[in-house]
C-alpha cells in the first residue's frame, strides 16, 4: 500500500542527540535470524532448549566478567573504562552508524554493477543477547543497578566495555531479484566516521531464497508514475470522461499471495486507482471517486506494466459534496464556533526523566526503541517497588503484524489483505508529529532514522511523543460516617507513534499507570477504502455511503508481541503462564443456593496446550507467573493479560490469505523464546508462498513453558462494519489489551499517591480546629 517519502537527510556524520533522535531507527528488526553464522556470534546467541538456555545464559554472563590481568589488577570496585560508553545496546541505529552500515555493504558488493543494484529495504540494530543488556544495565548505563549482575568477592571483574554494537540489513538486488541479509560490526571509532571514510566490517551476508522484501516509498511512486503513463490506461481514464491524469491517484498495493501466478521470482504490486475532482485542489479527498473494472499489474523490479485489462465499464461515482473533510470553507461547510480553548499547564515541568532513551516516571522505568518494521518498541520494563527494588516486568514490547481482510469477494476486493508491518513497516510510514499532534501538556519527542531504498536516510523528526496525561479518578472512598472522604487523581505516562499506511491512520499507544497497569491502546482513524457501484447496484458486503459509493466490510488484526520477564533478573527462566477461567460451581452441598462461583486455574505446559482463544463468557484472561518469588500471601506474582473486545477472521478455512495468516486462527500463542522467532508470519510475508510459516511451524515443536523465558503473541482484532458516520473521516475506534499487576505487590502500589493540591486545601478547609470533620452532606445527617 502506498507511503509517502520521508525528509531525507545528508548521511554526513552526525551522533544521534540525547532528547531528538532517541526513537530512531532503533531497536531492531530484531535481533532475528537465521544469517548469521555461528562463528560470527558465538559471543551472542544462546542455545534453545530450555535446559541450555539457562546454563548458557549463567555462563554467558560469567564470560563476559572475564578476569583481568594481573597487570590491571583493582583491589577493589569496578575498573575504568578505557572510553565512555555512548550508546547503550538496544539503543537504535543513529544516522550515522546507518551510514557507515550501508557503505560497509555496498563496498563489500563484487562488481561495480553489484553495487549498483543494491536498494536497502531495512538496516536496524542488530539486539544483543539478553546477558548483554543485562551487563549494560548493571554497570554502563542507567539504571546502573550492579545488583543484577552481582560481584563475587575475589570473582571475575566487570569488563572495560560492551562487544560493538552490530547492523543488520536487508538487501534488494534490483538486478537479480535477489534478497539478502548482512550483519555489519559497528565499533566506537566506526561510528563517528572520521574522515567521512566507513569503518565497519561484514561479519556475513546471506541470499535468502524465494522471498520478496517489504516495498518502500520510492517503488510505490515510481509505480504511480508508470501506470499513469502507460497509453492504454490513459485510454481508460477518457472512456471514464478523464483527461487530466494529474487528477489520478495510483496507490499499489502489494499482490499477497493467491497461486503460482504470485510466486516471489517476480516483484509484484496490483494497484488501487482513484480520481480527484479537482486536480488544482490538494485538499479534495480522491478517495471518494474509486475507479473500478480496470486490471492492471505491475512489474516491480523492472518497472514496466505487464498485465493490462479494461474489463469492465464501471462509471465513476459522482462528486459527493460531504467527501472533504479539511477546516470551514475548504470543506464547503461551517465550523462549530462554541469550542472554547483548552490548555494543559505543567508550571513546574513534567514528572517524568529522560536520560538518552532511558524513562523514569512514578517508580516506572523503560527504554525506548523504533523499528521500521514495528514501529515503537518498548524495552526493559521494570517497576521500582520500595525496598524490593527494580522488579523486571518485561523484556521488550511491540506491534509485529497488521492483517486487514476485505470481507468482499469481487474483485479488486477479494485481493485485500494487506500485511500492513511485514509488506510496508509501521515505522516507515510513521508521521512526524511537527505536522499534527494529539498530545498536549509537557511533550518529550524522539526522532527517528532509517534508510531509504538508495541508502541514503531519512529522518522523521518528532516520530515518537511522550507525555503526561490526567486520567480521571485513580481512586476514591467516602465514610458515610464521618464524610471524610479520600480521593485521587489518576495519571498515565503515554508513549505514542502514529503511523499512515494508504487510506488508514493507526495510532499506537503505551500507556503506564500508577496502579501498575500497562495499557496498550490502537487507535484506529483515517479514510475508508471504498469501491463503486453501477447505477442502482447494492451489495450485501458493504454498506451505501453516497450515490455510486459503497464500503466493503473488513476486519483489522494486531499482533502485539510480549517477551515477559515477571520478576526474573538476568539468566532466570522462573516464568509460566495460567490459564483463568470463572465457573459456576455445581448445585448441591457445596452450592445450595445456586450462587457460588470461582476462578479455575489451569497451567499451560507445552506450546500445542497454549494456543488459546478468548472467552467473555467465561471472563477468560492469562496470569503470567513467576514460580519462585511469593507476596506476602504466599502466592506466587504475577501480571495478568486481560483482553479488551476482540474477534477471530470470518473467513473460510480455505481462504486464500490464512495461508500466510495462520497466526489468526487464535487470540494467545505462547513460545518459548527463541532469536530469530520475532514476526509471526515470518519475516518476508510478502508474496510468501509457503503455508504456515511462523508461529504455526514454530509451535509445532511443542517447546516446555514451564519454568522458562516465554514470549505470548496476543492476536487481537475488530470487525468494521463501516457506517455514515465513518465518512468523509473515520472517528477514532479504540482496541487494546491489559497488563495488569496480580499478586505482583502486596496491596495497591497506588495507596501512595499524593491528593492533589486543591485536594487538599479543600479538605483541611472542611475540618473544624479540633480536627472533627464537618458533616455537611444533607444524606448523612440524617442517617447518623
Amino acid at each position: 500500500m502506498a507511503t509517502t517519502p520521508k525528509k531525507a537527510t545528508l548521511p554526513a556524520p552526525k551522533t544521534a542527540g540525547c532528547c531528538g533522535p532517541a526513537a530512531a531507527g532503533k531497536s531492531a528488526a530484531v535481533v532475528r535470524r537465521e544469517g548469521v553464522s555461528a562463528s560470527a556470534t558465538a559471543d551472542w546467541t544462546l542455545t534453545s532448549t530450555a535446559e541450555d538456555q539457562k546454563n548458557k545464559a549463567a555462563a554467558s554472563v560469567a564470560t563476559l566478567i572475564r578476569p583481568e590481568p594481573p597487570s590491571n589488577a583493582i583491589s577493589k570496585g569496578i575498573p575504568s573504562l578505557t572510553r565512555a560508553q555512548t550508546k547503550h545496546p538496544l539503543d537504535p541505529l543513529s544516522a550515522t552508524e546507518i551510514t557507515v552500515a550501508v557503505a560497509t555493504v555496498r563496498a563489500a558488493g563484487a562488481t561495480p554493477e553489484v553495487r549498483d543494484s543494491m536498494r536497502f529495504v531495512e538496516v536496524v540494530l542488530l539486539e544483543p543477547e539478553k546477558h548483554i543488556v543485562a551487563l549494560a544495565d548493571a554497570y554502563f548505563f542507567p539504571p546502573f543497578q550492579p545488583s543484577l549482575l552481582p560481584r563475587a568477592k575475589g570473582g571475575p571483574s566487570i569488563p572495560s566495555k560492551l562487544p560493538p554494537r552490530r547492523a543488520r540489513l536487508v538487501v534488494y538486488n534490483k538486478k537479480s531479484n535477489e534478497t539478502s541479509v548482512w550483519i555489519v560490526e559497528l565499533t566506537e571509532v566506526h561510528a563517528t566516521t572520521r574522515g567521512g571514510h566507513h569503518r565497519g566490517k561484514v561479519v556475513s551476508s546471506t541470499v535468502v531464497p524465494d522471498v520478496q522484501p517489504p516495498m518502500d516509498a520510492t517503488e510505490y511512486a515510481e509505480c504511480e508514475a508508470v501506470v499513469k503513463d502507460y497509453p492504454p490506461f490513459i485510454e481508460a481514464m477518457k472512456k471514464r470522461g478523464i483527461d487530466d491524469m494529474d487528477l489520478v491517484m495510483v496507490d499499489p498495493w502489494c499482490v499477497g499471495y493467491h497461486s503460482e501466478a504470485d510466486a516471489p521470482s517476480h516483484r509484484l504490486a496490483k494497484p488501487l486507482i482513484f480520481c480527484r475532482t479537482e486536480s488544482d485542489c490538494p485538499l479534495d479527498n480522491g478517495y471518494a471517486r474509486p475507479v473500478e473494472g480496470i486490471h492492471v499489474l505491475v512489474d516491480m523490479q523492472n518497472m514496466v506494466v505487464i498485465e493490462f485489462e479494461d474489463r469492465k465499464l464501471v462509471p465513476l461515482p459522482p462528486a459527493d459534496p460531504l467527501r472533504n473533510y479539511t477546516p470551514g470553507e475548504t470543506r464547503g461547510g461551517v465550523d462549530r464556533s462554541d469550542v472554547k480553548p483548552l490548555q494543559i499547564v505543567q508550571p513546574e515541568g513534567p514528572s517524568f526523566r529522560i536520560n538518552g532513551n532511558f524513562v523514569e516516571w512514578q517508580k516506572w522505568n523503560f527504554r525506548i526503541g523504533f523499528t521500521p518494521r514495528e514501529g515503537l518498541v518498548i524495552h526493559s520494563v521494570a517497576y521500582v517497588d520500595g525496598s524490593r527494588g527494580r522488579r523486571p516486568i518485561a523484556h521488550r514490547l511491540s506491534f509485529v503484524e497488521m492483517v486487514v481482510p476485505y470481507g468482499d469477494p469481487n474483485d479488486p476486493h477479494y485481493r485485500k489483505n494487506a500485511f500492513d508491518a511485514g509488506e510496508d513497516g509501521l515505522g516507515k510510514n510513521a508521521h512526524s508529529l511537527k505536522k499534527g499532534c494529539d498530545c498536549l501538556g509537557y511533550i518529550k519527542y524522539f526522532d527517528a532514522y532509517f534508510t531509504n531504498f538508495t541508502g541514503g536516510v531519512d529522518t522523521i523528526e518528532n516520530c515518537v511523543c511522550l507525555h503526561e496525561e490526567d486520567h480521571g479518578i485513580l481512586w476514591k472512598h467516602q465514610d458515610w460516617r464521618t464524610g471524610i472522604a479520600e480521593v485521587r487523581r489518576s495519571r498515565r505516562l503515554t508513549v505514542s507513534f502514529i503511523c499512515t499506511v494508504a487510506n488508514y491512520e493507526y495510532g499506537f499507544y503505551w500507556h503506564f499507570y500508577q496502579d501498575g497497569k500497562i495499557e496498550a491502546d490502537v487507535k484506529l482513524t483515517g479514510i475508508l477504502s471504498l469501491g463503486a457501484l453501477q447505477p442502482g447496484e447494492v451489495r450485501k458486503y458493504g454498506t451505501t455511503i453516497a450515490p455510486g459509493l459503497y464500503a466493503p466490510v473488513h476486519q483489522h488484526f494486531f499482533v502485539a508481541r510480549l517477551d515477559m520477564s515477571v520478576d526474573c533478573k538476568p539468566g532466570e527462566m522462573n516464568n509460566q503462564v495460567v490459564e483463568v477461567n470463572l465457573r459456576v460451581e455445581e448445585p448441591g452441598k457445596d452450592n445450595v443456593h445456586n450462587n457460588a462461583f470461582y476462578a479455575e486455574e489451569t497451567i499451560l505446559r507445552s506450546e500445542l496446550e497454549a494456543m488459546r482463544d478468548c472467552d467473555p463468557l467465561a471472563a477468560r484472561h492469562w496470569i503470567i507467573r513467576n514460580t519462585r518469588t511469593v507476596n506476602r500471601s504466599g502466592q506466587l506474582t504475577g501480571y495478568k493479560l486481560v483482553p479488551g473486545s476482540n474477534c477471530l477472521p470470518l473467513a473460510g478455512p480455505e481462504a486464500k490469505f490464512m495461508r500466510r495468516a495462520g497466526f489468526l486462527k487464535h487470540n494467545l500463542w505462547v513460545t518459548q523464546y527463541a532469536r530469530g522467532e520475532d514476526f509471526p508470519g515470518g519475516e518476508f510475508p510478502n508474496q510468501n508462498p509457503r503455508v504456515g510459516e511462523g508461529l504455526d511451524s514454530w509451535v509445532k515443536q511443542n517447546r516446555p513453558l514451564e519454568d522458562n523465558d516465554i514470549v505470548l503473541w496476543y492476536v487481537f482484532g475488530i470487525t468494521h462494519v463501516p457506517r455514515l458516520e465513518d465518512w468523509p473521516v473515520m472517528p477514532v475506534e479504540h482496541i487494546g489489551f491489559l497488563l495488569q499487576p496480580h499478586g505482583f505487590f502486596n496491596c495497591s502500589p497506588a495507596v501512595d499517591v499524593p491528593p492533589s493540591a486543591w485536594e487538599a486545601d479543600a479538605k483541611e478547609n472542611d475540618v473544624k480546629d479540633n480536627g472533627v470533620a464537618k458533616l455537611n452532606s444533607p444524606i448523612l445527617i440524617p442517617k447518623l
